[in-house]
């Protein structure tokens, strides 16, 4: 038995003793892959990590035990007969607390170890023999138990999902938001709120709970209600289209009580005056069920808009959904709703692999920081006198125009893309339509050549602009090339399901914490078919010193200001130490300060200045560690700490590094630790081994490059003991390691690659070595001799 894998463990004592049991094969799955695994963002390459034994790697449980499907009930996590029988235990406990259920099991195939922490006896974990593994009436009896059920609860809890011809099942946290829920509301528990990142699923997940909801009749009538058609139109022509013809929209300001499940916007149920309000055409007690989307905008206050909706309908069962819940001295979300139910954040999304990670670029202008200040009696263009006092980052834009200003952000823009992708798609943020109109202007007098290309190349979408509120659906749908670019003011702060934003532009004074959140969400979703993995934030306004603020949730993997009009805005890769400049801006006593004139509530005249220079300073290029902290020192300083803190000398590192069988698994550690090898290389040489980067950085140790390492092993008669054959395949794997690299010629797959297929079939090029472990034991002696040279 010792002898046997953890899969043969698994195939010939575990899923036999689970089925025994009384356990169906649909009420168990193996290896559930729960995360995707994080993306890494290596220079201007993103790529996903795939190596489960990474930190950052895919989470696979190698058991989850379900009551019905997508109501799991238990997690059990295997190990070899070799392992005690609680050596999963820990693995296990984090899964379960991942999925939300309360039961752990560990086993070798000699026994079970049971956790239970809700044991009646006060004993939470026990071992029991192989044949007396639990029923699913069992655990699902204790699960009742622990949660209080009832029967006519049950019959809410374990109502199907909706899976439809395609079979789409939920993600780990969605099952987990969407069960909870239905375990609150089955409980008499009628304020929820659920918060989710941008990116996550929110309309999914609110469909699945309604669609149970509605199936199991617990709730009747349902309304969803949003506050931009929008998102109206987009959830009822995808995640809400299997309700078909029991679904409508109240629209026309008509009330048609002949259907079940509504749709609306806040503002199509209230008017001005309560005589206007249509929502007062259904009776109090007309639904069972209102979800209020991105509930942090409508207002719980006692002013908000759809206050008065849920005034009116309070014996219904109240569901907020947010990304973004709000929390100030005057509005709280919690106060209405309570606690979330269960909350998945963008640090989560990002870690788990199913949201974009982010760079930063930010970018300091002279005028933002040192502010302007105009000459006694000097007019703007359109000759109004220019009000005598200090203008800031925050009046730009709003109060003064610095047309200089607008042009730069623009050539800026241009310069970003034209270095990346001139079609990538790109969200500009603005102070204002006015602004927004401008800024479009300047992007097009930027990109003569895309323009030629299609006048739709940028547009500005705007709540007053119908020609681009038409484009809008254009510049969401993936396939659409145009438009490219949006210039905005709030239309596409949220909702707005941009899967292939590749580019932020924040050229907005955002103080709001909430507001900040959603428009990162604009760029967070991940389209892996148009090989969107990651985007860029480029920064004009100082928006992402949120970053630093504790109640932001999600780190960007570096930030970069560069320094001059002619610098690029693509960040380098490297951190070099001195590049840092600190600019302290001008304090702005009128941040807060209203853009109407209180005394007699006129607008504020807008100034236009077009003869003020305006030029880019200050550059910092930065990195952030695997626990997401910033580096502050240079990268060479930081590898150099995180080798000899692993380390003590270079001969234990030499020792550590020949005695892997293979290196990938030496390199992958170091990575865990926070060695970034992109980084190195691109500083100190891209045709260096890691094993050269190493030792040269850290031990200043004179380093080979790789092509003269392959030279060194050609030169002896190391080749002499093979076959000719085998001479061939090892005579190509050097240059294969020239070329990329030692990680290269460890690959299993290598061998299905120009130029190996011309030497045979696989089968027949390991024959020529003798066998498969002849032919492993090759190429570690290869590398033995790549290492000695």
């Amino acid at each position: 038995m010792n002898r046997l894998s953890e899969r043969d463990i698994c195939t010939k004592f575990i899923t036999p003793a689970i089925l025994q049991a009384g356990w169906t094969l649909n009420q168990f799955r193996e290896e559930v892959t729960l995360t995707a695994g994080r993306i890494r963002i290596q220079k201007n390459l993103a790529s996903r990590i795939t190596n489960p034994n990474d930190e950052h790697g895919p989470r696979r449980a190698d058991y989850v035990l379900y009551y019905k499907p997508n109501v799991p009930i238990a997690v059990l996590e295997a190990k070899d007969a070799t392992h005690s029988v609680g050596s999963g235990m820990q693995q296990a406990i984090k899964y379960s607390q991942m999925l939300g259920v309360p039961f752990a099991f560990s086993s070798n195939g000699r026994a079970f170890l049971f956790h239970n922490p809700y044991a009646s006896d006060g004993i939470v974990e026990r071992e029991i023999p192989m044949n007396e593994f639990p029923s699913p009436e069992t655990l699902w009896a204790m699960y009742s138990t622990i949660n209080n059920l009832t029967p006519e609860s049950e019959k809410t809890i374990l109502q199907d999902y909706h899976l439809g011809s395609s079979n789409k099942t939920p993600r780990y946290y969605q099952m987990v938001a969407i069960n909870k829920t239905l375990e609150a509301i089955a409980r008499g528990q009628n304020r929820l709120l659920l918060v989710m990142a941008t990116g996550t699923g929110k309309t999914y997940t609110a469909f699945q709970i309604i669609w149970r909801l509605w199936k199991s009749r617990t709730k009747k009538r349902i309304l969803f209600l949003a506050d931009r058609n929008i998102l109206v139109d987009q959830t009822m022509s995808n995640d809400f289209k299997p309700f078909g013809s029991a679904m409508t929209k109240i629209r026309d300001r008509k009330a048609d009580p002949s259907y079940e499940i509504y749709l609306a916007l806040y503002q199509a149920l209230t008017g001005t005056e309560a005589s206007k309000d249509i929502f007062l055409n259904f009776s109090p007690d007309f639904f069972d069920l209102i979800i209020i989307d991105e509930c942090h905008r409508g207002s719980p206050d006692e002013e908000g808009l759809w206050h008065r909706i849920l005034d009116h309908f309070s014996s219904a069962t109240h569901l907020g959904m947010t990304a973004t819940p709000k929390e100030t001295e005057y509005v709280s979300n919690i106060d209405y709703f309570g606690p979330p139910v269960y909350t998945y954040s963008l640090k989560q999304g990002i870690q788990d692999g199913f949201l974009a990670p982010y760079r930063v670029v930010r970018i300091d202008f002279d005028r933002d920081l040192e502010g302007f200040r105009p000459e006694r009696g000097q007019k703007d263009k359109n000759n109004n006198e220019i009000e005598d006092r200090i203008y800031y980052q925050s009046d730009f834009d709003r109060t003064l125009v610095l047309e200089k200003r607008t042009t730069l952000v623009a050539k800026k823009i241009t310069d970003f893309l034209t270095a990346t992708d001139p079609l990538h798609k790109t969200i500009v943020f603005c102070e204002d339509i006015d602004h927004a109109e401008r800024m479009r202007q300047a992007i097009v007098n930027c990109n003569p050549d895309q323009i030629r290309k299609s006048e739709q190349y940028v547009m500005c979408i705007t709540g007053d602009n119908k020609e681009g509120k038409a484009q809008l659906d254009n510049f969401i749908f993936p396939e659409k090339t145009y438009p490219v670019i949006a210039t905005t003011s709030k239309l596409m702060t949220t909702g707005v399901d941009a899967q292939t934003c590749h580019l932020i532009v924040l050229d907005k004074t955002i103080r709001s914490m909430t507001e900040f959140k959603q428009i990162i969400g604009r760029g967070t979703r991940i389209n892996e078919d148009y090989n969107k993995y990651y985007f860029t934030i480029m920064d004009f306004k100082k928006a992402t010193e949120h970053f630093a603020d504790p109640d932001f949730d999600g780190e960007p993997v570096q930030i970069f200001v560069p320094d001059s009009p002619d610098a690029s805005p693509v960040p380098p890769e490297v951190y070099e130490p001195g590049d840092e400049i600190n600019l302290i801006p001008a304090e702005d006593p009128r941040d807060y300060e209203p853009l109407t004139d209180t005394s007699n509530n006129k607008k504020r005249m807008k100034y236009y200045v077009n003869n003020v220079s305006v030029q880019v300073i200050a550059e910092r290029d930065q990195y952030f560690d695997p626990s997401g902290k910033l580096i502050t020192e240079s990268l060479r300083d930081y590898t150099r700490r995180a080798v000899t803190s692993e380390f003590e000398s270079m001969d234990a590192f030499l020792k550590y590094w020949t005695a892997a069988e293979k290196k990938q698994i030496i390199i992958s550690h170091l990575q865990q630790e926070g060695v970034l090898f992109e980084a190195l290389a691109e500083d100190v040489g891209r045709e260096l081994d890691p094993l050269d980067l190493i030792l040269h950085v850290v031990w200043d140790q004179p380093p080979l490059t790789r092509s003269q390492r392959v030279k060194k092993v050609r030169e002896t008669d190391y080749f002499s003991k093979y076959s000719e054959p085998a001479r061939r395949v090892l005579d190509s794997l050097l240059d294969k390691y020239a070329d990329q690299g030692v990680i290269q010629i460890e690959e299993p797959g290598i061998l299905n690659v120009d130029p190996f297929p011309g030497f045979g079939t696989v089968t027949e090029i390991i024959k020529s070595f003798g066998g498969l472990d002849e032919y492993n034991r090759a190429v570690r002696e290869l590398e033995k001799a790549l290492y000695c040279a």
